[in-house]
């Protein structure tokens, strides 16, 4: 497989100029030669990845979490990563969140993507289908909503975009304590890595990796 031909399909769906100005999406590690033979997807790279990466025989990591430190080990492995360009892109991480819970956006706004549900539901069973992908969500409900009938989603670090967009319900993940005491909607916190677990493998499907990529087997470090 040739790298280059591989980046150039992520590039096509998450352009990287798109990417936040603090980010570093993009060529993490890139050595010298073209050609590849095994490429691993993970989420995040970190030591337990790079020994996955050795054991499978993979000569290049794609991740969805960029490095913004490079330890020497990593550096045998050309690394690549598609980060909030591939959050801002249609069908990236929050877009495949939602067709997870077999829900139906019906805008975006931003890296905030809205669902305006054809009947109201309740909290409960709101509750009740992001348990399906995060067992030990949490949540927070101020003024003591009933029904939903719209709900805000962003994948990852979304905390920012809660009070600004304007919906019953809202899922992101990293929740802190003063945001949850001052969310003016239900907030439910089903996790970081719970609500972008599933980007490897669409990175993988893009690229067309086939037999020639793997997932990484990756889990959240909260217990």
């Amino acid at each position: 497989m040739n790298k280059y031909e591989i980046v150039q399909k992520i590039e096509k769906f998450a352009p990287p100029e798109t990417q936040e100005k603090w980010d570093a999406s993009g060529w993490i590690v890139e050595i010298v030669g073209s050609e590849i033979k095994k490429i691993l997807f993970a989420l995040t790279v970190t030591p337990n990845v790079i020994k996955q990466a050795e054991n499978l025989g993979c000569d290049m990591i794609i991740s969805h979490h960029p490095l913004f430190f490079v330890p020497f080990e990593y550096k045998k492995f050309n690394i690549y990563c598609a980060h909030t360009n591939f959050d801002l892109a249609q069908g990236g991480t929050t877009d495949t969140l939602i067709n997870k819970l077999g829900l139906k956006k019906s805008y975006d706004n931003g890296f905030v993507r809205i669902v305006n549900l054809p009947n109201p539901i309740t909290v409960e069973e709101l509750k009740n289908k992001l348990l399906n992908i995060s067992p030990n969500l949490r949540y927070v409900n101020n003024y003591g909503v009933e029904k939903i009938s719209s709900i805000g989603f962003c994948a990852g670090s979304g905390a920012e975009f809660i009070n600004e967009t304007n919906v019953d319900a809202f899922v992101t993940g990293d929740l802190k304590f003063h945001t949850a005491l001052d969310a003016d909607k239900v907030v439910f916190d089903i996790g970081h890595f719970e609500s972008e677990i599933f980007a490897p493998q669409v990175l993988k499907e893009i690229t067309g990796a086939g037999e020639n990529g793997v997932i990484a087997n990756e889990k959240s470090p909260f217990i």
